[in-house]
């Protein structure tokens, strides 16, 4: 029985049933209700390995195993914590909800290549999990580098020319940053540690030991920072144009991106660098962080600012994600305990409130073709369950109860406010207040201006997107209504690499 197997046998599953997927996906492309059979079922079977492992992991146990050994301290290695468990079952969870958009939205836009997206799909999924689960920074490259090489074929995906011109950006930013400036950061530490494995309390803070460096070095400095560009998927400022320019791909392609792996991959990574690699209380000693604290604060501040006058409703939620993403990393560089937890619990917060958003754009699209918001005025009363969906996932960005994005920022102000870091706290602020006018602008028009002269209803109907569009959006905005009231279970699941118990932690 499935109940019964242990961890490392569900991890083995979770990343190898996708490629069995992904053949299956292929062998069914005639045949359009098995291939996406195929899909869901490859999901569901994935998710609920992914609750396995998570299940372990909050009994305490660090499930994992080693596929090879190149040379002493380096091997491909897997290895879960909470952080990589939470990760998994986000991942894994709203692919099934991807994928039952993608069913509405591919057919109902009459997509070509259908095939190819669902297997491009599964490997990006299987990479997503991999990232999740690695025990090292060798391993952890390995999967982020397949990652962006899936996902380049659902980027470019339309084949026109503004595809491959967004897909470009995408590839050569991310591989760019990856090979130019991450893998010299994981060779430096290499270098430095004579391993790259995930060390709770820090590899750099050397456990009874000592540091190996001191926290003041400049060299901890150039590190960090290697990093956290290197790290392209985290869109910190200037690292940021491949995720607007990927917003030419599928709306179900930009809500993969944003909401289910390549950035969470992103801000998942700078969280396990901080808490793995350095550590928390190592980077809180020295000014390393600060540089890119105030880096993070700035993106806050200024992709919420471009968001404000794009008018491709896509295009405003793609540099709101760039804005939202910086939240993460100011939990990170704040280097405390509670700091860090809100970063951890922005991530799903936001993956649940912005899959929210980008799949009731897609469902305007599909129902109507529009995709600019100043030709939405007055559809909101004619599709009211996919503006009231968008209105609860712009509530959790927002930060308002009783959505799941209120906790993270409410953390990460009081962590910003406890490290003495005043600004950082009136920067959150303003990022709500300009949120506000950027994600519920559109949707007041939408039932309160004049009807649009593009659009054209019969009076006595309503005209909304397909079920298989709706419903999704649906799952997830009732999801970040859900998470408000669990978070503090899922602090508590985090607190073993976090150290914040609660909210008193």
């Amino acid at each position: 029985m499935l109940s019964l197997l242990s961890p490392e046998m569900a991890m083995y599953i979770s990343l190898i049933l996708p490629i069995f997927g992904l053949f299956g996906i292929m062998l069914a492309d005639k045949v359009p209700n098995v291939r996406e059979g195929v899909t869901l079922v490859t999901g569901a079977i994935v998710f609920y390995m992914a609750i396995i492992v998570a299940v372990a992991v909050s009994g305490g146990a660090r499930p994992g195993f080693e596929v090879a050994e190149i040379i002493p301290g380096l091997a491909i290695r897997f290895e879960v914590e909470p952080l990589g468990a939470m990760f998994g079952v986000i991942a894994s969870g709203l692919w099934i909800v991807n994928s039952l958009y993608s069913i509405g939205y591919m057919r109902g836009t009459h997509e070509k290549h259908q095939t190819r997206f669902y297997m491009c799909f599964a490997i990006a999924i299987m990479s997503a999990l991999g990232i999740a689960y690695s025990a090292n920074l060798l391993t952890f490259f390995i999967f982020y580098e397949v990652l962006t090489l899936s996902t380049f074929p659902l980027v470019t995906h339309k084949e026109n020319e503004a595809a491959r011109n967004g897909g470009r950006i995408y590839l050569g930013i991310l591989l760019g940053t990856s090979i130019g400036l991450l893998l010299p950061a994981i060779v430096l530490t290499y270098v430095l540690t004579g391993t790259t494995e995930f060390t709770l309390g820090g590899l750099f803070a050397g456990g009874a030991e000592g540091p190996i460096l001191m926290a003041t070095s400049p060299v901890i400095f150039v590190l960090l920072a290697l990093f956290a560009f290197g790290i392209g998927k985290a869109a910190l400022m200037p690292i940021h144009p491949w995720l607007p320019a990927a917003m030419v791909a599928p709306t179900p392609v930009s809500a993969f991106l944003h909401a289910v792996a390549v950035v969470k991959a992103g801000v998942f990574g700078i969280l396990k660098v901080v808490i793995f690699i350095f550590g928390v209380d190592f980077l809180a000693e020295g000014w390393a962080a600060d540089f890119f604290l105030w880096l993070a604060a700035f993106s806050v501040l200024a992709a919420s600012a471009i968001a404000m006058t794009q008018d491709n409703l896509k295009s405003r939620l793609a540099f709101s994600t760039v804005s939202q993403l910086s939240y993460v990393t100011i939990g990170a560089m704040l280097a405390t305990s509670m700091g860090v937890a809100g970063g951890a619990t922005q991530i799903a917060a936001h993956a649940l409130g912005k899959m929210t958003l980008f799949m009731c754009a897609g469902a305007i699209y599909v129902a109507h073709h529009k995709s600019l918001i100043s030709e939405m005025r007055g559809l909101g009363r004619k599709m009211p369950f996919t503006f009231i969906a968008f209105i609860i996932g712009a509530f959790s960005i927002i930060g308002l109860p009783p959505m799941a994005g209120s906790w993270p920022k409410f953390m990460l102000m009081w962590s910003a406010a406890d490290a003495g870091h005043q600004l950082v706290f009136v920067v959150l602020i303003a990022s709500s207040l300009m949120n506000i006018v950027y994600l519920l602008t559109p949707m007041l028009r939408g039932f309160m201006d004049p009807m649009s002269s593009g659009l054209k209803f019969d009076k006595d109907c309503l005209a909304e997107a397909p079920l298989f569009c709706l419903v999704p959006a649906w799952i997830t905005a009732i999801g970040t209504i859900v998470l408000f009231f669990y978070i503090e279970p899922l602090i508590a699941f985090l607190e073993p690499v976090t150290g914040a118990i609660g909210f008193g932690g």
